[in-house]
């Protein structure tokens, strides 16, 4: 990593592997915009009463493992993912929550810091098709402190992700 991507990512509050994420994918302007907090963004909740935005409006990035192998699903938010869902579109025979340790060997990030790219290694990547309701969603920057705005359908191509429809719905 460059001393300036090391400084600008200690100024804006981004992880320092995520800011330089950023600046690979031709996304450097983004380190600008994320959003540091003195208190954490670690649940959507948080992110949104810190930001300001509808619940909806925050991305959740969340690992899964698909018959053991991780998976990674963008959601909006205000919902919750449908695990079967998840299994019948990976064709999976089983869908469970990663443990914490799974998560950060994937993708390099804590619980609750985890950005939509910009991982440590490479996984199949889902976006629920709600992200794509809003103008503008705000993600993990890979620290449970920090934000960053980006529009869904360049969230959802720079994290290489399927939209899907695996939400689960209320009656």
């Amino acid at each position: 990593m460059t001393t300036t991507a090391a400084t600008d990512a200690g100024n804006s509050g981004a992880h320092p592997r995520f800011a330089e994420a950023l600046r690979e994918l031709g996304l450097g302007h983004l380190v600008e915009q994320v959003r540091r907090f003195p208190d954490a963004t670690r649940t959507a909740t948080e992110a949104a009463a810190a930001v300001g935005c509808e619940l909806s409006q925050i991305c959740k990035s969340l690992i899964f493992a698909a018959d053991g192998v991780p998976v990674l699903v963008l959601m909006d938010g205000a919902s919750r993912v449908d695990l079967e869902l998840v299994r019948q579109e990976l064709g999976a025979d089983k869908v469970t929550r990663a443990k914490v340790d799974v998560v950060r060997e994937t993708t390099g990030y804590a619980i609750g810091g985890v950005p939509p790219f910009g991982h440590k290694t490479r996984t199949r990547v889902l976006a629920d098709r709600s992200l794509l309701e809003h103008d503008v969603v705000w993600a993990a920057a890979g620290t449970p402190y920090a934000v960053f705005p980006i529009a869904p359908e360049d969230l959802v191509a720079h994290a290489g992700g399927t939209l899907v429809d695996v939400r689960e719905r209320t009656s």
